[in-house]
């Protein structure tokens, strides 16, 4: 059986001496469905904002992503490069992003856009919520697209070939493609991980989140539903993806650093489903009024 010799350029095309990455442009593609989208929810009334503050929200989101993700990688995955190159933290070019890191950095960006502009902290984490799988999913067809992240090796027939993960032969390309035609890479075949990932944790909760969202839920459940199941499929992917290199496996032989950073997540999850038991529910605001002339009809009657 002929497996697939994942050799793509991650470059999409240049402009002089700058080159333009498809991971890159996966990124700007998120921001851009993930703010269309939130224009939509915002003028449903979703939250009680204006556009113009909600394009505030979504350019502090940006950030948070941005820079979580980078500091958020560089500590819990590189911590050893951070400490004797600090200015490796800017390297973004190089690769490297957490999403971990990015999801701290989002809430902290979100903590500071609602105390600017009053809002409650969860509504406004529960109106974001929906969107991030947008943003998670392309950017796993982006490490698919640039071969990294692959996963472990299988002998299943999806199993892919990812150049990138045979640097330590010190061959190029050229050679590698003429040994995967002979044959010889059988023994490299890999599970295509970013393409379970993109799948998972992107169109899965994508639809999953936004379907649910499309009734108005008791504060904290959309947040909840967000982090157990990404920390659920994040837990569970790491089965078939190659731990990082610098880390290896953490303990027992399997466990990695994305699973130990997955359990909070999923912990959380379930706290947020437990209370949003008892909170009460953000209504748009013509529904808002439509109870309350309700309820004053039952009043005079």
């Amino acid at each position: 059986m002929q497996h697939w010799f994942v050799d793509i350029n991650p470059i999409a095309f240049s402009l002089g001496p700058v080159q333009v990455h498809w991971y890159g442009i996966m990124y700007l593609l998120s921001f851009a469905v993930a703010w269309w989208l939130g224009q939509g929810r915002c003028k449903a009334g979703r939250l009680p904002v204006t556009s113009e503050q909600f394009s505030d929200l979504a350019f502090y989101v940006m950030l948070g992503v941005i820079l979580g993700g980078r500091i958020g990688y560089m500590i819990f995955y590189d911590t050893a490069t951070l400490i004797h190159e600090p200015l490796s933290l800017i390297r973004v070019w190089q690769g490297g992003m957490s999403f971990h890191g990015g999801l701290l950095g989002v809430l902290l960006a979100g903590l500071i856009w609602t105390w600017r502009n009053d809002v409650n902290f969860f509504d406004t984490v529960d109106f974001v919520a929906p969107l991030v799988p947008i943003g998670l999913g392309l950017g796993r067809l982006g490490n698919f697209i640039g071969g990294e992240l692959w996963g472990r090796r299988t002998d299943l027939p999806w199993g892919m070939i990812f150049p990138r993960s045979l640097e330590w032969l010190d061959k190029t390309r050229d050679d590698l493609y003429r040994m995967y035609l002979d044959g010889l890479l059988n023994h490299e075949v890999r599970h295509p991980s970013q393409v379970y990932e993109f799948a998972l944790e992107g169109v899965v909760m994508f639809t999953v989140l936004w379907i649910y969202s499309r009734k108005p839920r008791p504060r904290y459940a959309v947040s909840g539903l967000f982090a157990l199941l990404y920390g659920v499929f994040r837990f569970s992917v790491e089965f078939f993806r190659e731990p990082d290199v610098q880390l290896g496996f953490l303990a027992f032989d399997w466990v990695t650093m994305g699973q130990i950073l997955s359990l909070p997540l999923i912990l959380v999850g379930v706290l947020l489903l437990g209370l949003s038991r008892s909170a009460p529910t953000l209504l748009p605001p013509a529904r808002a009024m439509k109870m309350t002339a309700d309820a004053d009809l039952e009043k005079t009657v």
